[in-house]
């Protein structure tokens, strides 16, 4: 492969939106092992919530991911490989940054709840000192209670 188009799939693994539109692979070579990546993927996603027995194994999945993603781009860099080779890393890594996001969002549903509870908390901590500031000990302080 020339260099040029060594460059040009790098680029390609490093854009922006390199993931829109690509797939997760159905299987995949991790470390050695084959792994079962899209059911793997769709079946945690599916859940509403992961069980934290199962997290840990999500966990350790991203991780291996991660080494497995580092380890193609290695070879797509500095290996003497063909261009169809290098087209097949690509893919592969572009699938792997996919399954990666998919396998990162599922926090999000626990950071937007705590969001949601911290904001709440905020609102009470704030009326609290304004009913304090301004006189309204009492939970009486409605419009017909009277004022000191």
């Amino acid at each position: 492969m020339k260099e040029y188009e060594r460059k040009q799939l790098l680029e390609r693994i490093g854009r922006d939106g390199a993931t829109v539109g690509a797939s997760v692979p159905e299987t995949i070579d991790l470390q050695g092992e084959p792994f079962e990546l899209q059911s793997f993927v769709f079946e945690t996603k599916r859940q509403a919530e992961v069980p934290a027995n199962h997290r840990e194994r999500v966990d350790s999945v991203k991780k291996r991911l991660r080494a497995e993603r580092q380890e193609r781009r290695r070879q797509l860099e500095h290996e003497d490989i063909d261009r169809a080779r290098g087209e097949e890393l690509v893919e592969t890594i572009v699938g792997i940054d996919r399954a990666l996001n998919a396998l990162e969002s599922l926090g999000e549903t626990d950071l937007t709840q705590a969001s949601k509870s911290a904001e709440t908390a905020d609102q009470k901590r704030w009326l609290a000192f304004l009913k304090k500031a301004l006189g309204h000990d009492s939970d009486d302080s409605g419009p017909g209670a009277r004022v000191r």
